[in-house]
């Protein structure tokens, strides 16, 4: 009699920032099994994942959450590893990343499947080869009970995720990079977990649009997001990742209007300072105009980190650190190959140091993570193709980072800036303490 693994999936429906648990049982006590996990992006691009597990050393049933995986796309005892060590199948397009709105990540829902069977070297397409015994589907469904509501007043282009119930909750504004469009995923979770969340589009395909995108376009969007009646207005934080954390700064150190509770910075730079009277469209030229100090590695893919060093001493060239008087959460892969994060970390807190208000700041560093510091337990993404923003040329982007570190840094990371944003938008904050100016 063969044997027929049994496997079952707890919970079945669930936010991608939460963990699902994996059991499988088998007849037989000397079985091998593989798990492999697929799923498909809106483009139709499949992605998987596979674990090797021996029955022999674990008794009457595998528990991934307790067993070692020995060999497939991740080993060792990894819980969530059939998510976070996914990759394109073989004979993809090359350049794949998880793009923002596809199932995995995404407020509208999607599906994975898991599968117990014979499988060496995961699928092709959505089939073999292998054998596949048992099948069963995690959902990813939209946050429960989270609000959506699309933003087009005061020139302004977003969409804001309200929380369950009746508010008023602490509001965030959240700003992705230089890829531009709206990104809404990581807002909807920071809505399930009692944030009012706005993503602002900012960086837009029509280069002439952007040439009209500055300080009051923000100033609006902030407006937009204090005075909505669910958000309590004087409990609003920034959130920005890669090109984000310089608008964040900027905006935080000299508008003046948008006085911040608290920000957060993933994966960017102070050096990109942005001018009261500049648009986004010159803040992107301005670094695009570098790209001769970008190198590329034996494979040709670019490494952009370079554009950005070394720092420039020029406190005209970066944000005045010494002039943010909200406490600032900065995030930082130590493998970025896109940003000159490190550096830039470091440079900010001799700035802040040496204003006298280095006590705001606080600095998570993570060995091996690359630049694409996202929520938790999404594929890590090293290289992808990206399209630069002023001359529409198409490239193929280092981003950095090793798959287990950059895992480990999305989960430790978002843990820690719910915990951040919590501390300061829900508890009791201090004043804000005047640094020199």
């Amino acid at each position: 009699m063969n044997s027929v693994p049994v496997m079952t999936v707890k919970p079945s429906r669930a936010l991608f920032d939460e963990k699902f648990h994996v059991v499988v049982g088998t007849y037989h006590r000397h079985s091998e099994v593989t798990l492999h996990s697929l799923t498909s992006s809106e483009d139709t691009d499949y992605w998987e994942a596979f674990g090797h597990y021996v029955q022999w050393m674990l008794r009457e049933r595998i528990t991934v959450a307790k067993a070692p995986s020995v060999g497939g796309t991740y080993e060792g005892v990894e819980p969530m590893g059939l998510l976070w060590s996914m990759r394109p199948v073989p004979g993809s397009r090359t350049g794949l990343r998880w793009e923002e709105g596809t199932p995995l990540h995404s407020s509208h829902g999607g599906d994975t499947s898991l599968c117990t069977g014979t499988h060496e070297s995961g699928v092709q397409g959505a089939g073999g080869p292998g054998e596949c015994r048992h099948r069963a589907l995690v959902h990813w469904p939209p946050p429960p009970g989270v609000r959506q509501v699309d933003i087009t007043e005061g020139g302004v282009t977003g969409t804001l995720f309200l929380p369950p119930g009746p508010g008023p909750f602490p509001g965030v504004l959240d700003m992705w990079g230089g890829g531009g469009g709206l990104v809404e995923y990581r807002a909807a979770l920071l809505a399930s977990h009692g944030f009012a969340a706005m993503a602002v589009m900012y960086l837009f395909p029509d280069h002439k649009k952007n040439a009209t995108i500055g300080y009051p376009y923000f100033e609006n969007a902030f407006r937009l997001l204090q005075d909505h009646p669910l958000v309590a207005a004087d409990r609003s934080a920034l959130l920005g990742i890669s090109f984000g954390v310089p608008v964040v700064l900027s905006i935080t150190a000299y508008s003046e209007t948008v006085k911040p509770r608290c920000c957060v910075c993933i994966s960017g730079t102070h050096t990109g300072r942005i001018g009261a009277t500049q648009s986004i469209a010159e803040a992107t030229n301005r670094i695009e105009n570098r790209y001769k100090k970008a190198c590329r590695d034996e494979k040709n893919r670019l490494i952009w980190r370079d554009v950005f060093l070394p720092i420039p001493e020029d406190i005209d060239l970066k944000v005045e650190m010494g002039r943010i008087t909200c406490p600032l959460l900065l995030v930082v892969g130590q493998d970025d190959q896109n940003n000159a994060a490190v550096e830039s970390a470091d440079d900010m807190k001799q700035m802040m140091e040496k204003a006298g208000n280095s006590h705001l700041l606080t600095t998570l560093s993570y060995p091996g993570a690359g630049h694409l510091i996202e929520t938790p337990y999404g594929p890590h993404c090293k290289v992808s193709s990206f399209l630069m923003p002023k001359s529409d040329e198409r490239v193929v982007m280092l981003w950095g980072g090793l798959t287990k570190p950059h895992a480990v840094a999305q989960e430790d990371s978002w843990e820690k800036i719910l915990r951040f944003l919590r501390e300061h938008l829900y508890h009791s904050v201090k004043p804000h303490v005047l640094s020199k100016l």
